[in-house]
């Protein structure tokens, strides 16, 4: 993979998918970004990134978008796959429209996604498409079921997928990152302050929050992503996941131990009654 890969990042208004973008402009990569907030990534634009109006969950944006980039190169050898969202709270107390929101982007947005970038790679005869997952989307967790599962769905249709494109020399990359500092964790609360709650469900919701700040204010820096999403665009051989932070260790323990020692670790972890 040479440094002068034409490489599209979804989601690049802010998080993660600004720093990488920043990160591969520096190493010399033709950087397309992509988000709904066209504002925000008027600084990529004056560091060398070509910014594009999409909204992941729309057939005709991200149609338009992806064809006016193959106008603009004629080739796409990197899809990152970064536009995501969480929302949190009791499965029983979030709204079902909540719910398809999250799976609206994280699962049939990051497919549709791929199923724009496909056709060309085929015809180029190779790329690469890396899926930005979660640890929720290796070990599911009490508060965050929803996405918990749109990351578990996330993470299946990549292991198919693998396989079905394989032949046609396209890979795959998982990345699986902790707890780690963005913007993400302070609108995953505001989403779930809108949560209206049973009043049995309060003092774990309270007691979850409470856990959840302290657990973030001692989170690593983006960087650590960054450096682990760059790895996986550039890698000769990528690895099929990343895991990233505590992440392994939590692969690990939940192949370990038993489900219901599993769900008294959550509960003690998060305070959940």
């Amino acid at each position: 993979m040479t440094a002068q890969k034409v490489i599209l990042i979804t989601g690049a208004s802010s998080g993660f998918g600004y720093a990488v973008a920043e990160e591969l402009l520096g190493r010399g990569a033709v950087v397309f970004t992509a988000a709904r907030r066209m504002e925000k990534m008027e600084p990529l634009r004056e560091k060398g990134a070509m910014p594009v109006a999409m909204d992941v969950t729309s057939d005709a944006s991200v149609a338009d978008g992806v064809s006016e980039i193959l106008r603009k190169q004629g080739r796409l050898d990197v899809l990152v796959n970064n536009a995501g969202y969480g929302g949190y709270g009791m499965l029983e107390s979030v709204p079902l429209d909540e719910a398809r929101r999250q799976f609206e982007v994280n699962v049939f947005g990051a497919m549709r996604m791929i199923r724009a970038v496909l056709p060309q790679m085929r015809v180029q005869g190779g790329g690469r498409i890396v899926n930005m997952s979660s640890i929720v989307g290796v070990a599911a967790m009490p508060m965050v079921g929803w996405y918990s599962s749109s990351k578990h769905a996330l993470e299946a249709l990549t292991d198919a997928l693998r396989t079905e494109v394989h032949r046609f020399g396209i890979s795959l990359p998982l990345i699986e990152p902790g707890p780690v500092k963005t913007e993400f964790e302070q609108v995953a609360l505001e989403q779930l302050a809108t949560v209206n709650h049973d009043p049995v469900y309060r003092k774990s919701v309270d007691n979850f929050t409470g856990n959840f700040k302290k657990m973030y204010a001692n989170a690593p820096e983006p960087e650590v992503v960054v450096r682990t999403v760059v790895k996986a665009v550039y890698a000769r051989r990528p690895k099929t996941r990343y895991p990233i932070g505590v992440t392994g260790l939590v692969g690990t323990v939940k192949k370990l131990l038993s489900d219901r020692m599993m769900d008294a670790i959550w509960r003690r972890v998060y305070g959940i009654e």
